[in-house]
């Protein structure tokens, strides 16, 4: 059987498991009596990569079939500090799980989108998780809190999406969020004009944010970084999703 190398998002775990990305994602999602249901995010890495901070070689031996012949589905081989590990270059596929277990498999792209004026906010996932508001477009945000840091406070690598505004990227105050799920939607305003307003780029909206994410408000995609590379994965339009993944589509916006 086939041994696959997963970087699990929520939470931040390096994984080998003999189930395909698709099998990975439901089981991950929806059929492991050590996880409650909900989604799964997660990197699929070149089996080929090595790091001598993992215990790689030992993890590939434990993950053997079972006695009955179906296949090992997890053995973890790292849940600290995993991302910083790991060459960006190194990451396939990044793949998106609902909660009824339904995967999307985003690939990576060497266009990164055009910078856009206006407030910006982004959910860090991975290693940490607070929802924060800025005036930086995606890359300068990264730049940021990777590889030039204003501050004390940085990461060594980073994954991050930047999420939907509305008329709130332009109009913090007046502007409606339509349907956009956001909690304290006060709060998020007054955060966002902060940023318009004072010298600060970036405010915290908030520190323990959980990095579950509603998959309909995600803006363009995902960014990971390290002080060497930063790669984008980006996500499709409602539309494409609509017509090409529906079942998909369907279960991530309910």
């Amino acid at each position: 059987m086939e041994t696959h190398f997963y970087l699990s998002l929520l939470p931040e775990a390096l994984i080998v498991s003999m189930l395909s990305p698709e099998e990975f994602g439901s089981y991950y999602a929806v059929g492991s009596a050590k996880k409650s249901r909900g989604q799964a995010m997660f990197f699929e890495v070149d089996p080929s990569y090595r790091n001598p901070y993992f215990h790689t070689e030992e993890a590939l031996k434990r993950c053997v079939p079972h006695e009955d012949g179906r296949p090992k589905a997890s053995i973890y081989v790292s849940v600290y500090r995993v991302l910083e590990h790991i060459d960006p270059a190194a990451l396939l596929d990044l793949h998106l799980t609902t909660q009824d277990g339904r995967t999307l498999a985003l690939k990576a792209s060497d266009n990164l989108p055009a910078g856009e004026d206006g407030l910006h906010l982004y959910q860090e996932i991975v290693p940490v998780s607070p929802l924060v508001v800025s005036r930086l477009d995606p890359v300068s945000f990264y730049d940021l809190i990777v590889k030039n840091p204003t501050s004390l406070i940085s990461v060594p690598a980073i994954t991050f999406t930047e999420l939907q505004l509305g008329e709130l990227a332009s109009d913090p105050e007046m502007g409606m969020l339509n349907n956009l799920p956001y909690s304290n939607p006060d709060h998020l305003r007054q955060c966002l004009s902060d940023v318009k307003t004072k010298f600060v780029s970036t405010k915290m909206v908030d520190r323990t944010h959980s990095p579950v994410i509603p998959y309909r408000t995600i803006k363009n995609g995902f960014y990971v970084g390290n002080q060497d590379k930063l790669r984008y994965y980006p996500m499709p339009t409602a539309e494409a999703l609509r017509a090409e993944n529906y079942r998909w589509f369907r279960s991530a916006s309910m």
